[in-house]
């Protein structure tokens, strides 16, 4: 059973809550682009699919380790210099790719830039919710989400602008994000508050305290990379050009980042229960309905609803858990966020790839039932934490 909610009414630190955003628009622009860009460079390299693979395996590596060493690392530093430690971690990672050719240093690299990815999302959740009162608590978190969507969003788009050789690119991000950390550093003089120190055992406490809010992320992970990595193979494997099946992942990431203020402003407005079980059932409802349309319009509007929803599934997570807990827990849910998204999204791209071989319409309507399960869940799930 969930802790009850906290009511709290104070006026919001916003010099912290313009770092957080800050932050974590800058580096989802930053991994938006290095994501394809790392692809690209090592393609055009020669470098075989595999080590490619293993390379982005090495990034998740990173993620896993600063996330479950995050206790010990709040312990050694406070939480707002971790933030600072975390972009200039990924500042001098970006910088290593646009300095050496080695792929051995590559791989190092990557998983560097992979841990302090970890320690800026975990830390910046975590202060965002400790920096803003519970009235603003929906409208704060929906406008995070759309930094988060419109970094992620923009960052592949500057690839034909930056172009791919001599490492431009990535010594350009690599100054972008070591000026946001210079400029969080001097935002944090005037910040009053603090993200707390999460204890050694906070994630198995987390994970025992509120199950319901972890699948909750789960469920977003899964329909997420479903959308982004599964759902464009599908359009081309129904005979729409590669144009369409890009343009499908750029309607999941802009009507996304979009819609998340909006999204806020409705967790602020009714029962924040009401919108993540709503979130879930049209997210659901928007896969059933990919095979049953054929025009591009109807799809692609589809496909906004789809990305827009299953996000918003995330957004309410993030609200719902300042709603609901304080200090070191803070951080630990957020560190487990990141962990089950983790899962989540390997569940999603393993599994609806594997029933596409089978049954091309089978992966919509299995994601789509499955969210729709999802729904009902957190609908039964949330009422009993009320009681």
């Amino acid at each position: 059973m969930l802790p009850h909610a906290i009511a709290e009414d104070f006026a919001p630190d916003w010099a912290a809550i313009a770092i957080v955003i800050l932050g974590v628009t800058a580096f989802s622009v930053g991994q938006g682009l290095t994501y394809p860009l790392i692809a690209l460079v090592m393609e055009g390299r020669g470098v075989s699919s595999s080590l490619s693979g293993l390379n982005a395996a090495v990034f998740a590596a990173g993620l896993a380790t600063s996330t479950l060493m995050i206790g010990k690392l709040t312990m050694l530093l406070r939480g707002d210099r971790l933030i600072v430690a975390g972009l200039a971690g990924a500042s001098l990672s970006l910088a290593a790719f646009a300095a050496f050719n080695d792929l051995w240093l590559w791989f190092v690299a990557r998983y560097a830039l992979g841990f302090s990815t970890s320690i800026i999302f975990t830390m910046s959740e975590a202060w965002l919710n400790a920096a803003c009162p519970d009235r603003l608590r929906g409208r704060i978190s929906g406008a995070y989400g759309a930094g988060m969507c419109a970094g992620f969003a923009a960052g592949p788009l500057a690839i034909p602008l930056v172009g791919t050789e001599d490492g431009f690119a990535f010594a350009l991000i690599a100054v972008y994000v070591a000026f946001v950390a210079f400029v969080s550093v001097m935002l944090g003089r005037f910040a009053r508050t603090r993200p707390e120190a999460a204890s050694a055992r906070g994630l198995i406490d987390f994970a025992r305290a509120a199950p319901l809010l972890l699948l909750m992320v789960l469920a977003f992970g899964y329909s997420d990379i479903a959308a982004i990595s599964t759902i464009p193979l599908y359009f081309v494997a129904r005979g729409y050009s590669e144009n369409f099946a890009a343009l499908v992942v750029s309607m999941v990431a802009l009507p996304t980042a979009f819609a998340q203020p909006l999204v806020g402003w409705l967790l602020d407005r009714v029962p924040r229960s009401l919108v993540a079980v709503a979130s879930a059932a049209l997210c659901g409802a928007s896969f059933l309905a990919l095979p049953l349309l054929s025009g591009e319009v109807p799809l692609l509007l589809a496909i906004s609803l789809l990305g827009a929803t299953s996000f918003s599934l995330y957004t309410c997570a993030l609200t719902l858990l300042g709603d609901r807990f304080r200090g070191g827990l803070l951080v630990s849910g957020a560190a487990a966020y990141s962990l089950i998204y983790a899962i989540g999204s390997a569940a999603g791209s393993s599994s609806t790839g594997l029933i596409m071989d089978w049954s091309l319409d089978g992966a919509p309507i299995l994601t789509g039932t499955l969210m729709l399960v999802f729904a009902v869940i957190f609908a039964i799930g949330l009422r009993e934490a009320r009681r």
